[in-house]
């Protein structure tokens, strides 16, 4: 992982340890750890569903067929399962974002904080689209890993779809979403480095569990550190309103 940067005006946009020490500082540990329950519950869930569909709705007369399509489909959902993972990280961190956000605000960026709430239907509807959406890009993707680039490919994919949602997630709470993707655009490269390193984390055995809300903490030190260079042009000013 790439060491500590800092962009113009000494601000971090690859804010490693700031991220870490923010898990403490803004009292998530407990938070962490009930992501990671969520996370695990929906990955079992699923394991459980594709299972079951695969032994009542595929049935060959030969039994040894049967065998070999379920020891096949196990192996090629785990592997392209495992790759999937990161699609369902924006869902998961939707439970969890709003509280991670005001927490690391408060401790970091007491003056920028957000005081409005988002709308949570909205934005529970906006993540399952995106969900949808990422997971039928990654779907397109599986049979590129029979000849060996899928991963790759899954790899740069879902760096670029999590680090574009995350990051407009973030900045959405301050100065919505069109405005977030128009900022997240001027500034592609912190962005995307914030989505490669989400997409690491969820391919990380165990830390994949975390990757959340660690993904959320990220993109705020992110976004705050485009706010400090000026890279924003209208910012909460933590009365509501925007300031120019």
């Amino acid at each position: 992982m790439p060491a500590l940067r800092k962009g113009k005006g000494g601000f971090d946009l690859f804010p490693l340890m700031k991220t870490l020490r923010s898990l403490k500082r803004a009292r998530l540990i407990g938070l962490i750890i009930l992501c990671a329950v969520c996370a695990f519950c929906l990955v079992v869930a699923l394991a459980v569903l594709l299972t079951w569909l695969a032994a009542h709705f595929v049935n060959f007369e030969t039994g040894w067929l049967n065998t070999l399509f379920n020891s096949g489909f196990g192996v090629a959902m785990g592997i392209g399962g495992w790759f999937m993972l990161p699609v369902f990280t924006v869902l998961i961190a939707g439970f969890f974002q709003e509280t991670v956000i005001r927490r690391v605000e408060n401790v970091y960026y007491p003056e920028a904080r957000a005081n409005e709430s988002p709308n949570l239907a909205a934005e529970l509807i906006h993540d399952i689209k995106f969900t949808c959406y990422a997971l039928f890009l990654n779907i397109i993707v599986l049979p590129l890993y029979l000849i060996g680039i899928g991963y790759v490919i899954s790899i740069v994919l879902n760096s670029y779809l999590l680090g574009r949602e995350f990051f407009e997630s973030v900045a959405g709470y301050h100065i919505g979403k069109a405005e977030a993707g128009k900022i997240g655009k001027r500034n592609r490269r912190a962005r995307y480095l914030g989505g490669l390193v989400i997409t690491l984390i969820t391919l990380t055995p165990l830390v994949n569990l975390f990757a959340p809300v660690i993904g959320t903490v990220w993109m705020v030190h992110v976004y705050h550190g485009i706010v400090m260079r000026g890279g924003v042009a209208a910012v909460s000013n933590g009365s509501g309103q925007n300031e120019v």
